[in-house]
C-alpha cells in the first residue's frame, strides 16, 4: 500500500507545478484545465484556465493537485511536504529556492537528528520539510 498526498492551490497550481518541476523536485505527468472537462460540465469561464487536476511525480511518490473554486480555497495546515535529499549542497539549493518569497518556519541547519533539517512555506503556500540524513559513523 502507498500513499499520496493531493493539494489545493488558489488559482497558482501551474505555476507552482512549473516552479517544482524546474527545481528538479519532481516531473509533471499531466495538467488538465477546467476548459478540458468534456461537453456539458459546468464551470466558470473566467477560471476556464484554472487547474482542475494535475499530477506532479517525485521519485516514487505522487502528489497531485487542482485549483479551488473562488472563495473555498484555505490556507494549507496540518501536513508538510518532506523531501529527503542527498547532501547538504542540494538542501540548500531547495531550502533556498522553496523558502524565497515565502516564510522559513524552521531554518536549515545541523541537527541532533540530520546533517541538515529546515522548514518553509513556499510563496504558493505549500510548507516543506528538507532534511539531509545524518551521516554513518
Amino acid at each position: 500500500m502507498k500513499a499520496d498526498i493531493y493539494i489545493f492551490f488558489d488559482s497558482n497550481c501551474r505555476e507552482a507545478f512549473a516552479f517544482y518541476e524546474k527545481l528538479g523536485i519532481g516531473t509533471i505527468q499531466d495538467m488538465m484545465t477546467n476548459k478540458d472537462a468534456p461537453p456539458g460540465q459546468e464551470y466558470d469561464p473566467a477560471r476556464a484556465d484554472n487547474v482542475m487536476h494535475a499530477t506532479l511525480k517525485i521519485g516514487e511518490s505522487t502528489v497531485m493537485a487542482s485549483d479551488m473554486p473562488e472563495g473555498w480555497y484555505k490556507k494549507p495546515q496540518g501536513y508538510n511536504i518532506y523531501l529527503p535529499v542527498p547532501t547538504i549542497a542540494e538542501a540548500e539549493r531547495l531550502f533556498a529556492a522553496l523558502s524565497e518569497g515565502g516564510e522559513v518556519q524552521m531554518p536549515l541547519e545541523k541537527t541532533f537528528w540530520a546533517e541538515r533539517f529546515g522548514a518553509c512555506v513556499d510563496r504558493f503556500g505549500i510548507p516543506w520539510m528538507i532534511g539531509v540524513d545524518p551521516q554513518p559513523v
